[in-house]
């Protein structure tokens, strides 16, 4: 609390959602990259000049085509990702885990 006796809200919010993150983290094993069931990792992603996401690499060293990745994420073959469909298309996102570490966007490039 500040010297009015106000709350603050920003402080408490912020709290709120360092919690969360670790909280994600604890249930999703860990940051570490191991395999789950079976299902390979997305490690590290490729991007076009645009920013757009067009290639993935897994944790076992395969380089995946976007299609690829969407085919083997819809057949339950990666883990933490999802498929959605939206414009028109089906698109490959991040599962919402609350760990921003591993979004798609965040990873590695190779």
């Amino acid at each position: 609390m500040n010297p009015t006796n106000e709350k603050d809200f920003a402080q408490i919010y912020a709290q709120y959602k360092a919690n969360g993150e670790q909280q994600a983290i604890e249930e999703n094993g860990g940051m570490n990259n191991q395999t789950i069931d079976g299902k390979e990792q997305i490690v590290a992603v490729r991007k076009n000049d645009d920013g757009d996401l067009i290639a993935f690499k897994t944790d076992s060293g395969r380089e995946l085509d976007y299609i690829t990745a969407l085919t083997e994420a819809k057949a339950g073959k990666l883990a933490h990702v999802d498929v959605f469909h939206k414009y028109g298309r089906d698109i490959l996102r991040s599962e919402p885990d609350g760990i921003k570490e591993n979004n798609l966007d965040n990873l590695p490039g190779f």
